[in-house]
């Protein structure tokens, strides 16, 4: 088995990505906005469903978690870390990746959606509106906003982000079921 650092920079796994085997944890939407080439999709709340099949790619190859920045795939790293089954991110994510002038893939007729973090400025956005706006007739529609407010505050502290979370549960942000099982089914080889 290769053994990886905790964080590689886009130069050392553009250098290393013939033998890393990629898992980027972004929701099918997001992935299929541009990805790392030879990329695995398998969406951080699908996660716990795919250690044994991680665990077992991880013996042929180091494993290189990756998002849109870094955060997500961190996350990934400690939860297998939590199984013992090493994996190193990708520092900037696949931000990183493209700003440092490397190409990424789009799978052919796949739908893209927004990046995670354009939907939760949006759902947030429209919440604080919303709660502004119905709080000029019911006064207590204001507590809407500031929900969302520390919510944010909150997410911001704890560099989390629960409302990320739900909306990953979205219909248009999940892999079906079938396409993540054929997934599994390659990485546990």
């Amino acid at each position: 088995m290769t053994t990886t650092p905790t964080a590689l920079t886009a130069d050392e796994a553009g250098a290393r990505l013939d033998e890393l085997t990629v898992i980027d944890v972004r929701t099918p939407g997001e992935y299929a906005s541009g990805h790392l080439p030879g990329a695995y999709n398998v969406p951080l709340d699908r996660l716990d469903e795919a250690v044994p099949a991680l665990r077992s790619a991880a013996t042929r190859a180091g494993l290189l978690m990756v998002c849109a920045s870094g955060n997500r795939s961190a996350q990934a790293c400690a939860a297998l870390a939590e199984r013992d089954v090493p994996a190193a991110t990708l520092a900037g994510g696949t931000d990183g990746w493209v700003r440092s002038g490397r190409e990424v893939r789009h799978p052919a007729g796949a739908r893209t959606a927004w990046a995670m973090e354009r939907q939760v400025r949006l759902a947030a956005g429209g919440l604080v509106l919303s709660g502004l706006i119905a709080g000029r007739r019911w006064p207590a529609a204001r507590l809407l906003s500031a929900g969302v407010a520390g919510g944010l505050v909150f997410s911001a502290v704890t560099d989390t982000c629960g409302m990320a979370r739900l909306l990953a549960k979205l219909p248009h942000n999940r892999a079906p079921r079938a396409e993540l099982s054929a997934t599994l089914a390659e990485l546990g080889g």
